[in-house]
């Protein structure tokens, strides 16, 4: 009797060890995710003007590229037409069909066809003329791009001040160094200075990609203007 006593109780504590064992393990804290809001809200208030500053380099991004994109597009026909007009007299034709193609290029090859009859060196000032307004037409806003890219992490750099100014001030409140002392200002610290960076990036990239297909859309305006004046300069076939 004494010996299944003795089974009984042992069995109790090998079951209250084995319970002891494993209550850390049911114990341990859940891992939590920290949504995007949640995110923003510990960056501090300096997140509002670097989220401006994002939907701005956007929206400009996507306007100038749209523009841009339909400058660019031009009929590979255009010029051949336009030579096929002019060989045949039929300035009116020509200028009609420059009016009819919503392009940089077809307004540039207008402005000279407005000014035949006069010395090749006014009529190559009127189509460069006009290819820099169409130029200032395309970069339009692309200043306030690059501008984004440069003041975002400027933003970032003081969110990056204002967390480091409120752990020495909660220090100073609390006077203590643990980490709930300090965690709400690194939050701001660390939070705002990777936005700032990242719109910057975005913006940079933005503008660099824009700023190239502008300049492949000059070097096409410039390659057919040259073509024009040459198509001018062409002696008159009896």
């Amino acid at each position: 009797m004494s010996l299944l006593l003795q089974i009984t109780q042992g069995a109790g504590t090998l079951a209250d060890s084995a319970a002891t064992a494993t209550a850390p393990l049911t114990s341990a804290p859940v891992e939590q995710s920290m949504s995007f809001f949640e995110m923003a809200v510990k960056g501090g208030p300096i997140l509002i003007p670097i989220g401006i500053l994002s939907i701005l380099a956007i929206y400009i991004f996507f306007e100038r590229l749209f523009v841009i994109l339909k400058f660019s597009r031009l009929d590979q026909n255009f010029m051949n037409q336009i030579r096929d007009q002019v060989h045949q007299g039929n300035v009116q034709a020509a200028r009609s069909l420059c009016k009819a193609t919503d392009n940089p290029i077809a307004r540039m090859i207008d402005k000279g066809l407005a000014r035949l009859g006069k010395p090749i060196r006014e009529i190559e000032s009127a189509i460069e003329n006009q290819g820099k307004l169409e130029v200032f037409t395309m970069e339009k806003n692309l200043g306030f791009l690059g501008t984004i890219a440069g003041i975002a992490p400027m933003f970032g750099f003081l969110g990056t001040i204002f967390g480091v100014i409120k752990i020495f001030y909660q220090i100073s409140l609390q006077n203590s160094l643990e980490i709930d002392t300090i965690s709400g200002g690194l939050y701001v610290k660390m939070i705002s200075s990777a936005s700032g960076l990242l719109v910057g990036m975005i913006a940079y990239s933005c503008y660099h990609y824009l700023v190239q297909r502008v300049d492949r859309v000059i070097n096409k305006m410039e390659i057919n203007a040259v073509q024009f004046i040459d198509l001018l300069e062409e002696p008159v076939k009896p």
